[in-house]
């Protein structure tokens, strides 16, 4: 059996090198993150296996990949991945739900605390002041206490309800909001679910932790925007274009709500010109709500263990598309 990794984000595979080649699996690592489909078919044209992070995975080469048995997307989203077009050349689509949970929540936690307190923004204040000889907080002003304050969740899977489950104590008033959740599974996380006018109406603050899919897209939109309270914040660590980022530059020029906190871009990296640089009401981090060096190794082990299991007949842990293994 051959596996390929297409493109990775770690200094380098040799852990995984080492481990499949004890169970006799032939392993090759490139990073073909920008590269024509074509090097990348030419890569994986002989791979049983083949491991993606970010390569975009669609039908055009997917129906030449004619030996891959299983695609294993390194990662939780998979919205560069055709999952119907797997599931038409009998490929076995696997994700790493688990992947960064814990990680995430406590970023989006981190911002939500960050924009609550002003952390980001006080230094300027100090700075400002520090220059002068003397304190100077009207910059900062209004701070307002977060015990007390509603909290809306958009998604409640398995990021979603971690950051439920570690603010519940904090003195929020949390809402959620995921129409794909059973009464039962909504029952079991245990707070108030609403609609998305009520949710975006009623937050102080906002968390996204939906997957990207076509419903999804732009999910914060300028009419979502105009829902919020002046005072209230937005927070994305999900995907980029679930925010409609010339709507939200908009509203925070036209200080329409409080502020922002944003993890994730619908260009990666951003360009200089991109229309949230320059505002004084946002923060910004570089796409690191997944990095940690507890998470890299789960993920590590996660997919070697599918790999694993692969070579001996058995299905993946987590396929999106399990019609392929009745085939």
């Amino acid at each position: 059996m051959k596996v390929v990794v297409t493109d990775y984000i770690e200094d380098n595979l040799d852990w995984e090198a080492e481990r499949l080649a004890a169970a006799g699996i032939e392993f090759a690592a490139y990073q073909l993150k920008f590269r024509p489909e074509a090097e990348v078919l030419e890569k994986v044209a002989d791979a049983d296996v083949v491991l993606v992070n970010m390569v975009k995975m669609d039908e055009s080469i997917l129906s030449k990949m004619t030996n891959c048995r299983l695609l294993i997307r390194h990662g939780i989203g998979y919205d560069n991945v055709d999952v119907a077009a797997c599931t038409k050349h009998g490929i076995q689509f696997a994700y790493q739900p688990d992947y960064c949970k814990e990680d995430v929540a406590e970023h989006a936690i981190a911002l939500i605390f960050a924009c609550g307190r002003k952390v980001v923004w006080s230094r300027k204040t100090l700075d400002d002041s520090s220059r002068r000889g003397q304190w100077d907080f009207a910059e900062l002003f209004p701070l307002r206490r977060l015990d007390g304050k509603t909290l809306g969740i958009v998604g409640l899977g398995r990021i979603g309800s971690r950051v439920h489950r570690k603010l519940r104590t904090f003195g929020f008033h949390i809402l959620g909001n995921d129409p794909y959740l059973s009464e039962e599974r909504k029952a079991a996380v245990g707070l108030e679910f609403v609609d998305k006018e009520t949710l975006f109406s009623q937050s102080d603050y906002v968390t996204i932790h939906t997957p990207l899919n076509d419903e999804t897209r732009h999910l914060v939109d300028a009419e979502a925007l105009s829902l919020m309270k002046p005072t209230a914040y937005l927070i994305n660590t999900s995907r980029g274009p679930m925010v409609d980022i010339e709507a939200l530059a908009d509203a925070l020029r036209g200080k329409k709500i409080a502020g922002a906190a944003i993890d994730v871009y619908d260009s990666e990296p951003p360009p200089p010109d991109y229309p949230l640089f320059g505002l004084d009401n946002i923060i910004l981090t570089p796409h690191i709500a997944w990095a940690s060096e507890e998470a890299g190794w789960e993920i590590r082990e996660s997919i070697l263990n599918d790999i694993l299991a692969f070579n001996e007949g058995k299905p993946a842990r987590c396929v999106v598309n399990p019609e392929v293994l009745e085939r």
